[in-house]
């Protein structure tokens, strides 16, 4: 591992503080995170991201997968799914926060990348928590993208357990960022 590489990681775990400290409704925190920068746990979710990119027929996760293995390390940032404000706002197309709760214990159906419903406010805060650590990437210039294939990938390995949401911000530092220009 060279130099910069040991820097992204250092960035990545700073990242994740500011994922951790990011302003969420009523100061409870339902944010997990986790680092991936070994080749091996690279490897597996780059091949989860290609698997499910082949068998959906969606070409982004194929090429994301490409770039999630050629990162120094990837941050992946999910939401707790049985959490609700308790606002009973209406945003998650429930009436009550309680009716949404429910609706949880049904389940998404089993090709739903993502388990729901989710409490609108709470994926506000994951929104939140996103910006705050790509801000931490770009104040110490390290190239990074938000990506949803890298969430997905990453739920479906089991990673963040108790979590219906993730997105993955994987990270690399070259002299040309690898994350943009890309093929579709």
């Amino acid at each position: 591992m060279g130099i910069e590489s040991d820097a992204v990681e250092t960035v990545a775990k700073l990242m994740a503080l500011s994922a951790r400290t990011a302003p969420k409704a009523r100061g409870s925190d339902v944010i997990q995170t986790m680092i991936v920068s070994g080749d091996e746990e690279k490897t597996a979710l780059a091949g989860a991201m290609r698997e499910y990119g082949e068998r959906h027929n969606v070409g982004f996760f194929i090429r994301d997968a490409g770039n999630v293995a050629a990162s120094d390390a990837c941050l992946i940032i999910g939401s707790l799914l049985n959490d609700a404000v308790g606002l009973d706002c209406g945003a998650c197309g429930y009436a009550t926060c309680a009716e949404m709760l429910e609706a949880q214990k049904k389940g998404a159906p089993a090709s739903a990348p993502f388990r729901g419903p989710n409490c609108a406010v709470r994926m506000a805060d994951l929104g939140i928590a996103l910006g705050s650590a790509v801000k931490t990437a770009s104040i110490h210039n390290v190239d990074n993208r938000v990506m949803y294939s890298v969430g997905v990938g990453a739920l479906s390995l089991g990673w963040l357990e108790g979590c219906g949401v993730a997105y993955g911000i994987p990270l690399r530092a070259s002299g040309k960022d690898i994350f943009f220009d890309r093929t579709r």
